[in-house]
């Protein structure tokens, strides 16, 4: 029976204690890396991919290998400076933390030489949001917070621009909006999007939604009836008549993940679009999937890329032969919306483009 660890989205604020069960066959999953370290220090600018990737020959499954330490109240807060090391507890392989919380600090003598300085420990404070993360976030910051797929008609009923002051149509930062439609007084922040292309599935064609362009956000000032006067704070493009509101969802979004299999192990799908319109893309680059909330596709699902075989010539058959699919890559989704996701390439040994098929990471061919 194979057992499925449940994903969780943990918090840097949040001290609960995570906890995992285990299966030999699991742990046989979780592959070390030949010639791999006993351990590791953390560094600035590690991720968990990143130290998993230095002991694991597959780092999605550093779960799989994880060891709750009690006396540690989260063990993903992670710092630089602290050791991750490789154990082995009842034969099994375990990651465990060595948490620095002391450093020499230097002190002058007192009564002595005071050219001597003597080290003595103490206590190092280091900010929650220096805690590693499990995904570089600075990459897809703007996909968490800003950039959305809509349905047409939750487009289309949004609130909508009008106006600025003095009839004026194209807006920016620090400009005073006038918009119209149904508000709640209680929401103050809002994006502002203008509707882009549509996302047609390639085999279905049916239409997953439509790329919604962040032009920027405003703040809710006065509401009389329909129409809301409002402080435009961000601007990422001009602002103009038609430009939609919604709720800003910033606080409703963690970045923080833990990596699983997709519940589904059959699980297929397609690259429909790579950020920013390239043509190839590699290791920290963003794709759009064609499967989301629909297809039960969570944060935190890790999904192995493939290309296509090539076909070739069978010479002494002479027929046309198809060429197996290839692997070629590791993405892990960080935003799903109700047909469509979002997910970021954590490994690329080739360049990856649209049209690529996607499968879990535990599927059998």
């Amino acid at each position: 029976m194979k057992i499925r660890f449940k994903k969780l989205v943990f918090s840097a604020i949040t001290s609960a204690i995570l906890s995992f069960s285990f299966s030999v066959d699991a742990l046989a999953q979780a592959q070390l890396r030949q010639n791999h370290p006993d351990e590791y220090i953390v560094v600035e600018g590690d991720t968990l991919w990143d130290i998993s990737a230095t002991f694991l020959e597959n780092p999605w499954m550093w779960p799989e290998i994880w060891h709750v330490n009690p006396q540690i109240n989260n063990p993903h807060l992670i710092f630089p400076g602290d050791v991750v090391r490789l154990v082995y507890l009842d034969g099994q392989p375990r990651l465990t933390i060595d948490k620095r919380t002391q450093r020499l600090t230097p002190r002058r003598s007192v009564g002595g030489d005071p050219n001597t300085v003597k080290l003595a420990p103490a206590v190092r404070v280091i900010p929650l949001e220096e805690a590693i993360p499990a995904i570089p976030l600075d990459v897809i910051n703007a996909f968490l917070n800003q950039n959305r797929v809509l349905e047409k008609p939750t487009f289309e009923h949004a609130p909508y621009v009008l106006g600025g002051q003095e009839k004026r149509i194209l807006l920016g930062a620090g400009d005073k909006v006038y918009a119209r439609g149904e508000f709640n007084p209680d929401i103050s922040a809002y994006n502002l999007y203008r509707l882009g292309d549509e996302y047609v599935d390639p085999l279905t064609k049916e239409v997953l939604g439509y790329r919604s362009k962040d032009v920027g956000s405003a703040r809710l000032n006065a509401l009389q009836g329909e129409v809301a006067t409002m402080q435009i704070n961000r601007m990422a493009a001009e602002i103009t008549v038609g430009d939609r509101l919604l709720p800003n969802e910033e606080r409703a979004i963690d970045p923080t993940f833990f990596p699983s299999a997709p519940d589904d192990e059959n699980f297929q799908g397609l690259i429909l679009e790579v950020q920013d319109g390239l043509t190839h893309a590699g290791k920290f680059d963003v794709l759009v999937l064609n499967k989301g909330v629909r297809e039960q596709l969570e944060p935190g699902d890790v999904l192995a890329i493939y290309k296509e075989g090539e076909t070739i010539r069978d010479r002494i058959a002479d027929s046309i032969v198809q060429l197996p699919e290839e692997r070629v890559g590791i993405a892990m989704v960080f935003r799903t919306f109700e047909k469509v996701s979002y997910a970021l390439i954590l490994e690329a040994e080739r360049p990856i483009n649209v049209n690529d098929k996607l499968y879990s990471p535990v599927r059998n061919f």
